[in-house]
C-alpha cells in the first residue's frame, strides 16, 4: 500500500507561483504513474498532470505552459511547480499514484486558493 501526504497548497494572488509537493510512503521508484488532479467544489475531479516511470510526462491542456510536474524516485516525491496562477486554478489538488495499472493510491488533498 502506498501513501501519500501533499503539501504547498494555500492562498496565493493571481499572478503568483506556488509549488505543490507529494511524499510517497513508499519507493516510488516502481511504481507506473505518479499524478497531479484537481477538484474544483461542486465538480469532479479532474487530471491535470503525469509522470510515469519513463520520464514521459502529460498535462492536461489548460496548464501547458503554466505547469511542471516533476518525480523524483530517490526522494519518493513528485511535484508540481505551478506559476501565473489565476482564480480559475481554485480547487483541491490530489497526487495519485498508480503503481501498475489498476491498481491506485490518492492523497488528501491540499486546497490552492487565487485571489485577491
Amino acid at each position: 500500500q502506498v501513501q501519500l501526504v501533499e503539501s504547498g497548497g494555500g492562498l496565493v494572488q493571481p499572478g503568483g507561483s506556488l509549488r505543490l509537493s507529494c511524499v510517497a510512503s513508499g519507493n516510488i521508484s516502481s511504481v507506473y504513474s505518479m499524478a497531479w488532479y484537481r477538484q474544483v467544489t461542486g465538480k469532479q475531479r479532474e487530471f491535470v498532470a503525469q509522470a510515469n516511470k519513463a520520464g514521459s510526462l502529460t498535462y492536461i491542456d489548460f496548464v501547458k505552459g503554466r505547469f511542471t510536474i516533476s518525480r523524483d524516485n530517490v526522494k519518493n516525491t513528485v511535484s508540481l511547480q505551478m506559476n501565473d496562477l489565476n482564480p480559475e486554478y481554485t480547487a483541491t489538488y490530489y497526487c495519485k499514484a498508480v503503481p501498475f495499472p489498476g491498481a491506485y493510491y490518492w492523497g488528501e488533498g491540499t486546497l490552492v486558493t487565487v485571489s485577491s
